[in-house]
């Protein structure tokens, strides 16, 4: 373990992060609000602090190791959110308590979108164009850690393409440099964020309603500058442009660097995952369409346009709204819970346990069924043309394993707190999924809940984005040993 390189990291880090507050604070003085000294208090601190680790560790230049990469992956998202719960704590007007504004920061960090925040109405432009950047920026954050860091762990999400075809786009790294990697997703990034944003505007939004919720759309957050999330605008185009911009930003980035280098779409429909995913989103998409028409809840095109979204927005974590989802009839608020389990794609901003990794178990599940009928048969499990190895397998479950593990330890520590089972059902699986609404008491907002709970609810959305490994394995002993 070489600590000091992770804490010179961190300091880079924390100074580079700093560095996003000054856009709000741009605006803050521009619009002569009452958040400009707490996003100058804000700024100075996160700086301060960024620069001192960095100077002190200046000297620390050996390369990173495996637990390197483990311990600045978990410090980016753990300290990077406390720090940037400093402008939402240090606004006076704004009261809110530390456990809410820490909160907050790391809901909107790990692109989960619970929130404590009520009236965003009427709130100062500069805290909502905060809000938004820090899901934007913990959107790019989970792409470049997909490919770079989880798959040395065994359980991140680009190794498993090793087990269909081989190439560039199906590696640990899809270019040979890291850095290299990082910029291609960068710019593809940075591309679906001003495209989504300028067919907004061309939507109706205003500027900052467009940039502001392109931010949240392409890193599936959920965040908005309206209580009504998109149900505000009552516009069936901008739901249709959000719809679309969900489905695309879910899909591994991986297959957007691919097609962008191949000038062709035709990988996506070879792609194992993406037909997986395409397939669950289908069902569920039929499904709520056909439940609200049937049961008189809306009409027929109603219910084609509000059961689209909210299947599309609910199953890839993005948590954005026309409706309150929570208050369909029947089985239907449950059921989109239980497909944001899986989310999106590995190697995209989406959260939950990834389509690929449902459906290495759906595939193994078959195949132990087969292999009932033929006891004595060999039956390889494979993806696409190409067999999958016992390690990736064993790996996954291994992942679902640990997942439904904190899952139900997790939500009984919540129903210890004095939470009805509805509501720590929901909120757990809607922090653990990086999903943001749930049901029951927390169905707008998360603030009638105690501050244990919201910690308890923090660590879920850390331990969601971080693919639970990434963060458990810094509290075994064997990790800390030289």
């Amino acid at each position: 373990m070489q600590l000091a390189i992770s804490l010179r990291i961190l300091g880079l880090l924390l100074t580079l992060f700093s560095s996003a507050m000054l856009v709000p604070l741009v605006v803050a003085v521009m619009g002569e609000d009452e958040t400009v000294p707490g996003f100058l208090a804000a700024f100075s601190i996160t700086l301060s602090a960024g620069l001192l680790l960095w100077l002190t560790m200046r000297g620390a230049q050996r390369e990173l190791r495996i637990r390197d990469g483990f311990l600045v992956t978990a410090l980016f998202w753990t300290v990077l959110g406390l720090f940037g719960a400093l402008p939402f704590a240090l606004t006076e007007s704004l009261g809110v308590s530390p456990v809410d504004a820490a909160f907050e920061s790391i809901s909107g960090l790990t692109t989960t979108g619970a929130t404590v925040l009520v009236g965003l109405d009427d709130l100062p432009r500069s805290l909502l164009l905060y809000r938004q950047l820090l899901q934007w920026l913990g959107g790019i954050g989970i792409i470049v850690v997909a490919v770079a860091v989880l798959p040395m762990l065994g359980i991140g999400g680009m190794q498993l393409y090793r087990a269909e075809t081989p190439g560039p786009s199906k590696d640990s790294k899809l270019t040979p440099r890291i850095a290299e990697t990082a910029k291609a997703l960068f710019v593809i990034y940075v591309a679906l964020t001003a495209t989504c944003g300028l067919a907004y505007f061309a939507a109706g939004m205003t500027p900052f309603d467009a940039l502001c919720h392109a931010f949240s759309t392409v890193a599936i957050g959920g965040f908005s500058t309206h209580d009504a999330s998109m149900g505000y605008f009552d516009s069936n185009t901008i739901y249709l442009i959000c719809t679309l911009f969900m489905l695309v930003s879910a899909i591994n980035f991986g297959m957007h660097y691919s097609a962008f280098k191949r000038r062709s779409l035709s990988h996506y429909r070879r792609d194992s995952e993406t037909r997986f995913f395409g397939s669950a989103m289908l069902v569920c998409t039929t499904a709520t369409i056909a439940y609200l028409i049937a049961s008189g809840t809306l009409e027929v095109e109603d219910g084609i346009v509000h059961g689209l979204f909210q299947a599309v927005s609910i199953t890839t974590t993005t948590g954005f709204a026309t409706q309150d989802f929570a208050a369909w009839p029947g089985f239907l608020p449950m059921m989109l819970m239980m497909f944001s389990f899986m989310g999106g794609c590995v190697g995209s901003t989406g959260g939950g346990i990834k389509a690929m990794r449902l459906m290495l178990i759906y595939k193994q599940g078959i195949r132990e069924l087969k292999q009932l009928i033929h006891p004595h048969a060999v039956i390889p499990l494979k993806v696409g043309n190409r067999r999958v190895e016992a390690t990736v397998v064993s790996a996954v479950w291994s992942f679902f394993a640990v997942y439904t593990f904190v899952f139900i330890v997790l939500m009984l520590v919540l129903m210890a707190t004095g939470l009805d089972f509805l509501t720590a059902f929901s909120a757990m699986g809607a922090t653990l999924n990086n999903l943001g609404p749930g049901l029951g008491a927390v169905s707008a907002n998360y603030a009638g809940i105690g501050d244990f709970a919201k910690g308890v609810l923090c660590l879920a959305m850390l331990l969601g984005r971080l693919e639970v490994f990434t963060l458990l394995v810094l509290f075994t002993p064997m990790f800390w040993r030289q």
